[in-house]
């Protein structure tokens, strides 16, 4: 049942990569096209570090190889909780999902290239928010449909552990009477 949960994973890297190349193809490296004036751009640009530009390595291949096994890593640790997520958690598993299809397109970009490349470019005058793409927005969005789940999880649970209870106790009656 959860294994149809992988396809977006499969969709999210087919979307990630197929978006980076057409920019690849369309944009030398820094060139740019403005799509809405003063706020959003498509700049072909390379990241040498994680998600949005953060802990950049220069593009030497000590900081290429540790980020790259740093991504393996969380992607093993996401993909461990996915295996162990029930399938009833449907939006858990979409969290993780998108996540694991977003390590994997960037992953990709790093060991082929050595850099991720990143083309979305949204701002607001001088102020721009550190360029990103599709496996990046992904990542984004599982990430804040993961944290939507835990915080409400525990409020399931509490329900359904006091529903749990309330049955318990009616069979014990039943049982005794």
């Amino acid at each position: 049942m959860k294994s149809r949960y992988l396809i977006i994973p499969l969709l999210v890297v087919a979307a990630d990569q197929w978006s980076k190349w057409l920019i690849e193809q369309q944009l030398v490296l820094y060139e740019g096209i403005t799509v809405i004036p003063g706020f959003f751009d498509l700049v072909h640009v390379l990241n040498t570090g994680i998600a949005f530009g953060l802990f950049p390595s220069g593009g030497d291949l000590f900081g290429t190889v540790l980020l790259s096994l740093l991504g393996l890593g969380a992607l093993t640790i996401v993909g461990a909780y996915f295996s162990r997520a029930e399938s009833h958690q449907r939006l858990l598993l979409v969290a993780l999902a998108l996540i694991m299809g977003g390590a994997v397109g960037n992953l990709i970009d790093r060991l082929l290239l050595g850099a991720v490349t990143d083309f979305f470019d949204v701002y607001v005058g001088s102020h721009h928010w550190p360029t990103f793409n599709v496996a990046d927005s992904a990542i984004s969005v599982g990430i804040g449909l993961l944290a939507w789940e835990t915080l409400r999880s525990p409020k399931t649970d509490q329900v359904a552990e006091a529903a749990a209870r309330r049955e318990r106790d009616l069979d014990r009656k039943t049982a005794g009477a």
